[in-house]
């Protein structure tokens, strides 16, 4: 059966919903049970067969200071899971009329999955993100992007790749998969086939400052701040003087310090250094090179310039 709805009608009236799409940073993590406004500017068509609710044209979702606009959004139900208290008292789950068919739009269903597609646009006031494709899974609190020109940005970081977006709320991982990169507003930049970001944890501080209502214009300039990044396949690492490139790595954003392991090559003006694996600090430009059991550091240096990567204790 499929159900044709009006313009005006907002899905937190007909249905009590928990978990949004969120993106990479915490202020569009919003899995913690609030209400969801749905509305389009076109035609909303709830699927009883399928649990579907589809909302078309300019589709809106929002959810306290998160937004997720979309050319479509579809929002996949469910019945709500019966408290144990409830069984226990009266011995079995108690019936509703959406069980038995009669409340098909009722307050006994809830949204588990909600998908994004077209010109799909999250942003809070201060992180965004873009894809063509979003899916939200609000049991794993977790969000794929795909698409085109993928792109996730917060105050201090831009994250972009090729294939796949994703953001998991439970440990703020972000993981960006193809052609893979992340930019620092002073210029720094990691590459890779595949990076996996992680945010830094909240302080009992930061929890309250994200709490505390935020004036009017003004956005937490301290949101979504990367703590390290692992990085794998084709690895590379640029600073405005400095390129560094290996098999694998990690990077700690507090301390600007790079560990790059497998054919690694840092190279600096002209200047080159090769070996097994290297630290390299991102912001003085101090790369300190090791070399594979039994073998030596290869290096090539032109007269007149400064090289500023010296060898370190074979291992």
């Amino acid at each position: 059966m499929t159900c044709r709805l009006t313009r005006s009608f907002a899905l937190m009236t007909c249905i009590s919903l928990y978990g949004v799409v969120d993106a990479r940073a915490d202020t569009i993590d919003k899995s913690h049970g609030e209400q969801i406004t749905i509305s389009s500017a076109g035609p909303q068509t709830y699927d009883h067969d399928s649990q579907t609710i589809t909302f078309l044209d300019r589709a809106r979702a929002v959810r306290g200071d998160a937004t997720i606009d979309a050319d479509q959004l579809i929002g996949f139900l469910r019945k709500k899971t019966t408290p144990q208290s409830a069984q226990n008292q009266s011995g079995n789950a108690p019936q509703t009329s959406a069980a038995n068919g009669d409340d098909a739009m009722g307050g006994s269903m809830e949204l588990y999955r909600m998908e994004a597609i077209g010109h799909v646009h999250i942003y809070s006031p201060t992180d965004q993100a873009w894809g063509d494709k979003a899916l939200y899974d609000v049991d794993q609190a977790t969000l794929v992007m795909t698409g085109k020109n993928l792109k996730m940005t917060t105050p201090t970081t831009v994250m972009t790749a090729r294939d796949v977006i994703e953001y998991h709320t439970t440990n703020k991982m972000s993981v960006g998969r193809g052609d893979a990169t992340v930019t620092t507003n002073d210029g720094k930049r990691i590459r890779a086939d595949i990076l996996v970001a992680f945010g830094k944890p909240d302080t009992p501080e930061a929890a309250r400052h994200k709490t505390a209502p935020q004036p009017e214009g003004q956005s937490d300039a301290k949101a979504g701040k990367l703590d390290r990044a692992y990085a794998w396949g084709n690895v590379i690492i640029r600073t405005p003087t400095e390129t560094a490139t290996g098999d694998r790595g990690v990077y700690v954003f507090d301390t600007e310090l790079a560990r790059l392991i497998g054919s690694v090559h840092v190279t600096s003006g002209q200047n080159q250094n090769n070996g097994q694996s290297a630290i390299v600090n991102v912001k003085t430009g101090v790369a300190i090179m090791n070399p594979a059991p039994g073998q030596r550091i290869e290096g090539l240096v032109i007269p007149n310039q400064t090289n500023s990567t010296r060898s370190g204790p074979t291992k």
